[in-house]
């Protein structure tokens, strides 16, 4: 083996991303990303899939669009050299799998060629998952025994081609084309003169697994001109087969309630993937922008304080789960636990903050049934306050309704500020790619609308002819209140201020349900 350069031994994971979906990228692969220094991918890599790269980790980008590369074959296998023989930890993170038409296998022999060390894990091929994806099962037992994987467009500079489409056509099974989009009319002219049936079931499906995807199906012999009328594009995946007609029964992915939607989500990076994971159950796609930070208060005095003398509080009460986490990290500080709350009633505003104190070991006592300050003081209040004290631990600068309606009950509050949501520094590029196409925007709190303002003021872009402001929807009166005194209209309002009833809400919304707001 090489002696490295930095006196460690480096290594490459060659990683199959998948066609396209983040959520079919393997454990394993998601493991060695956790673990990368430096992250080596291509084009139809989804963006999501690099959150799992931990933070620090070098992205390096190597795609190409259009068949134009952002750099060369020669020079991608020199830099996966020369960022093992650091003694880093590089991940080649490649479409689908990286030994199905991804050229993993030249890149691992010029690995070899180096005596670098490198491991390959497989990812799901975009010739299983995208058929799948519009309801084509590539195999079954009545209709395709064998099934065979073959490039549309071979590397042009070899001598002979070594594809035969006449034995292609007289294949007696399902035909997978990869790449094909380019040189579909002499692929499919090639199958046909080789003696495939014009009338066998063809399927083209562009931008497979993704919110993007489109299928077309027809017989062999017009899926040219129905492909050319449909303006489907690369990627593409062609199935040719009898198997193509099983699709009429069991596609499923593009008839997903959202399909085809963008939706913006402002909530923080951490915060998001409630959100995000929900809507894209439901088919649609997802731009994260977010337009919160968490911070830490400027003291931790107050907390610390609070803490060292909660045996003199009745109760406690937490407005968020970012609330909760930080209380019992400073807990833990102080070397005490979830038993220091023993001797208290716990409130909480809403599930998700149920939900936060359970991982804790702790279950709230009191959550009104709707999650706004005044519901919450209104329970508060018939549990019985008058006389306790209360020990409000919450968001820096927020809503003084609460203190106020419980102190007027007769309470002594303690209101402590545990954390604050500052507005981030996002790029106008990066404020824009979130919004273009975007069928809907969501607010969660009235700090993330108020800050989507202050964003969009920042970065200089107004509405007019090249930019429109998406459908907005507001988790619940007080988010929608503090949008629209920001200038902002919402149309959607959830009537459960949660996120699963906002999810909800928007999901009636687009099936025809009408709801303007409610």
């Amino acid at each position: 083996m090489a002696m490295p350069e930095s006196g460690r031994i480096g290594i490459v994971y060659f990683v199959g991303a998948g066609p396209g979906d983040p959520g079919l990228l393997t454990l394993k692969g998601a493991w060695a990303l956790a673990g990368a220094e430096v992250v080596v991918y291509d084009y139809l890599v989804n963006k999501e899939i690099l959150f799992h790269a931990k933070g620090g980790a070098k992205l390096i980008y190597v795609g190409k669009v259009g068949g134009k590369p952002a750099m060369s074959q020669k020079d991608i296998n020199a830099l996966l050299v020369k960022q093992a023989r650091k003694g880093r930890v590089v991940v080649r993170l490649k479409g689908g799998d990286p030994f199905i038409f991804g050229r993993g296998g030249e890149e691992a022999l010029a690995l070899v060629a180096k005596k670098i060390d490198y491991e390959i894990i497989p990812g799901v091929t975009s010739a299983a998952a995208v058929p799948a994806y519009a309801g084509i099962p590539i195999t079954h037992r009545d209709y395709a025994s064998a099934v065979v994987f073959v490039t549309g467009h071979e590397d042009p500079t070899k001598d002979e081609k070594s594809l035969d489409w006449e034995y292609l056509a007289r294949f007696p099974g399902t035909i997978v084309v990869l790449m094909g989009v380019m040189r579909i009319k002499e692929n499919v002219d090639a199958l046909i003169s080789g003696g495939a049936s014009p009338s066998t079931p063809t399927a083209v499906i562009s931008w497979g697994t993704t919110p993007r995807q489109r299928s077309v199906i027809g017989d062999l012999d017009e899926i040219v001109d129905l492909v050319k009328k449909d303006g489907i594009t690369a990627p593409a995946v062609m199935v040719v087969g009898e198997v193509v007609d099983l699709a009429d029964g069991l596609s499923w992915f593009e008839y997903q309630p959202l399909f085809g939607k963008k939706i913006v989500v402002t909530r923080t990076r951490e915060q998001a993937f409630e959100l995000t994971d929900h809507l894209k159950s439901l088919g649609a796609e997802t731009a994260l922008l977010p337009t919160i930070e968490i911070a830490p208060p400027k003291t931790n005095e107050p907390i610390i304080e609070a803490i060292r003398n909660l045996d003199d509080y009745d109760i406690i009460v937490f407005t968020s789960p970012n609330g909760a986490r930080t209380f019992f990290g400073c807990l833990d500080e102080e070397n005490l636990d979830s038993r220091s709350l023993g001797g208290l009633d716990v409130a909480v505003m809403g599930v998700g903050t149920a939900r936060a104190l359970q991982a804790f070991g702790i279950l709230a006592d009191i959550m009104p049934d709707k999650y706004i300050a005044e519901a919450l003081a209104e329970e508060l209040i018939k549990y019985g306050v008058s006389g306790k004290k209360i020990l409000l631990f919450r968001a820096e600068g927020a809503r003084k309704v609460l203190p106020e309606l419980l102190v007027e009950a007769g309470a002594v509050v303690n209101d402590v500020a545990a954390y604050r949501a500052i507005c981030p520094d996002t790029k106008k590029e990066e404020i824009k790619e979130a919004l273009d196409g975007a069928d809907l925007i969501t607010f969660t709190s009235g700090s993330t609308a108020r800050n989507f303002k202050m964003l969009m003021e920042k970065s200089g872009i107004t509405q007019g002819d090249d930019f429109k402001l998406p459908i907005v929807a507001s988790i619940g009166p007080i988010t929608t209140e503090v949008a629209e005194e920001a200038g902002i209209e919402v149309a959607i309002e959830a009537r459960e201020h949660s996120i699963a009833g906002l999810v909800g809400e928007i999901m009636e919304y687009f099936i025809g349900s009408g709801n303007p707001r409610k």
